[in-house]
């Protein structure tokens, strides 16, 4: 099968009615934080006007982003993160995702397929939320990094990632899994890979710290040095600060972008700095609100569109 691109210049991002803290998530999400969250009103035209503005910076850069807007009803206060229920791939085919809290399945949307579908060519639809009624979940990019060139999807196993799932996606698409384990700090399973880990055309951002098993690490090492990834390595702090939950981007020019949060870059060392930026230009944006209430960051925002354009 022919290598894939790893990276895209095409983005959808969903423009946000209703964010805010959701309970549902906050189970097994140990990123968000509830403190302030009764400010319902204030905490939206927040998230709004960082949305935009994250918007505004990629399209300055030549990253063609389509925006769809989140309707009112039903309250979706995560709609902003649309890489959790859907993933559009090369070969046209569109993948529908299980997800773990019922009010993220209402983020789920016929009407955003369409405007995709207005500029894109889908070939074919895999729907896997009917495993949803066994309590079985795949939450797309966040449970699973792809590696697409090298036909890999690494995943860290947790209560929104089924290794059931997990198999199928992969038998589906012809690719290996590297499915490992990893904790935070306390001890707890991480919820989403893509935030202990970030994966670019030729570097890998990842909190080793967090994976506790030797041989899974050494595994993780011995498949990076294979592919040729450069490994910059992130403490608990600096995951904690979202600086695994990065998504590098290109522009209508071809020119890298490495897209991550203020937090996330402010949290980095100098050195790790000069490792990415000799690779990628770093892209930060401010979203503070949307990753204190969200628990989640740049790279959870974008869904990438490899579709064939029409």
């Amino acid at each position: 099968m022919p290598k894939s691109a790893q990276i895209t210049s095409n983005i959808l991002m969903v423009r946000p009615a209703n964010f805010g803290f959701n309970i549902q998530t906050a189970e097994n999400n140990a990123f968000q934080n509830s403190e302030g969250s009764e400010n319902v009103n204030a905490i939206r035209e927040k998230a709004i006007e960082e949305f935009d503005g994250m918007v505004h910076i990629l399209r300055e850069k030549g990253i063609n982003v389509l925006v769809a807007e989140d309707s009112e009803t039903p309250v979706k206060p995560d709609a902003v993160f649309p890489n959790n229920w859907v993933t559009f791939h090369h070969n046209g085919k569109v993948i529908l995702y299980p997800m773990n809290a019922p009010n993220r399945r209402l983020e789920r949307s016929k009407d955003i397929l369409s405007q995709v579908e207005t500029h894109f060519l889908k070939k074919d639809l895999l729907d896997l939320t009917a495993s949803e009624d066994n309590e079985m979940f795949l939450e797309g990019t966040g449970s699973m990094i792809m590696d697409r060139e090298n036909r890999l999807v690494y995943a860290c196993l947790s209560p929104r990632t089924h290794p059931k799932l997990l198999q199928e996606f992969c038998r589906w698409a012809e690719y290996e899994k590297v499915e490992f384990t990893a904790v935070d700090q306390n001890g707890q399973q991480i919820y989403h890979t893509n935030v202990m880990m970030a994966l670019g055309e030729d570097f890998v951002v990842i909190c080793m710290e967090s994976v506790t098993n030797p041989e899974e690490k050494n595994y993780l090492k011995n498949i990076f040095e294979k592919t040729q990834k450069k490994v910059v390595e992130i403490t608990f702090d600096q995951m904690n600060a979202f600086a695994g939950n990065m998504l590098q981007v290109k522009n209508s020019e071809g020119e890298s972008f490495l897209v991550l949060s203020e937090q996330a870059y402010q949290s980095l060392a100098p050195s790790q700095i000069e490792s990415l930026n000799a690779l990628t230009h770093l892209l930060p944006v401010p979203i503070y609100t949307i990753e204190k209430y969200g628990g989640g960051s740049a790279r959870c925002m974008m869904a990438e569109i490899f579709l064939p354009a029409k």
